[in-house]
């Protein structure tokens, strides 16, 4: 069992890893679909997501560690590597929120 200190811990740098995996979503979607998509952006955010691979709260600190040790280009690589190839896999094509 973590302690309540490790616990808080985790949830600082989920805190920091969320918006750091929302800037990245929000910059993907921009870049790739050429347009602001609210509804794209919850998909690739949300929890429920995130849970198709990890405990969600386990997964932001991850990226908020790594935003911490290392920088945004580290953290937006680790998103790239481990968390956008699943989620392209899970969705449709989808452009300006319609399939």
């Amino acid at each position: 069992m973590k302690s309540a200190d490790a616990v808080s811990q985790e949830r600082e740098e989920a805190w920091i890893g969320d918006a750091v995996l929302a800037l990245f979503a929000r910059r993907w979607i921009l870049a790739n679909q050429r347009c602001m998509d609210a509804d794209l952006f919850t998909a690739m955010t949300s929890n429920q997501f995130l849970s198709t691979m990890s405990n969600p709260t386990r997964l932001e600190a991850r990226i908020g560690r790594r935003f911490t040790e290392a920088g945004l280009e580290a953290a937006f690589a680790f998103i790239e590597a481990e968390i956008l190839p699943k989620f392209l896999a899970q969705t449709k094509k989808v452009r300006c929120g319609r399939k």
